[in-house]
């Protein structure tokens, strides 16, 4: 899942990131409303986690812009204010959910993934395939009923590769999900990846390499 920390308090926005990533999340992080109204616009984001009292572009106008744009993004809102007449007028923007400060992080996970599963296509809770059970909240792994150790980015690469349920997953969709905008797209980090999962996940085989295209599970 590729998340948006959209706040201008740079430490709980760094904070929300580093958390977020060890649920393996791929985050980007902007500290104002218009270098996140950018990402958003340009990136493919599952849920976008959007502070609403931001500098440059409020967070009101980045969510309305978002919705208007028909942008498949699920919004968390963010915010300090806790009359309910607030809380209504940003759901009234568009907003998938809201939440506000200060709040309990695991609440924030437990929203963030739950957002993730309405995602489009939608994200069922646990994902299964050819004896394989993918749990994203308890981050949990097995193959026939063994436990499977993955790293956080195997993890988030599993994940994108049970989601297409069969089908094909370029190297280039495996970075937009599972990698953050600062990875080096010729790192050779996907294959490298994709290899140690297989190693973990044992014989038989059952991620095939498709020459020239990605990767799928069989």
């Amino acid at each position: 899942m590729r998340v948006l920390v959209v706040e201008d308090e740079r430490q709980l926005a760094d904070s929300i990131a580093e958390g977020l990533r060890l649920h393996a999340m791929a985050v980007d992080v902007a500290y104002d409303g218009a270098a996140g109204l950018d990402r958003a616009l340009v990136n493919e984001y599952d849920v976008l986690v959007l502070d609403r009292d931001i500098p440059l572009v409020s967070g009101d106008e980045v969510c309305a812009t978002l919705v208007e744009s028909h942008s498949p993004t699920r919004i968390l809102m963010l915010t300090a204010a806790t009359a309910v007449a607030q809380r209504v007028a940003g759901l009234g923007l568009g907003a998938d959910d809201y939440l506000t400060k200060p709040f309990a992080f695991a609440e924030l996970v437990a929203r963030v993934q739950a957002l993730g599963r309405r995602a489009r296509p939608a994200i069922p809770p646990v994902l299964e395939r050819s004896g394989l059970r993918l749990d994203p909240h308890r981050r949990s792994v097995a193959r026939d009923g063994r436990p499977v150790e993955l790293s956080k980015k195997e993890f988030a690469v599993l994940k994108e590769l049970l989601r297409a349920d069969g089908g094909v997953v370029s190297a280039e969709q495996l970075l937009e999900k599972a990698w953050d905008e600062q990875i080096d797209p010729f790192s050779g980090v996907v294959r490298f990846t994709v290899m140690n999962v297989r190693k973990k996940l044992g014989e038989p085989q059952l991620i095939e390499t498709v020459p020239g295209v990605g990767y799928r599970l069989k």
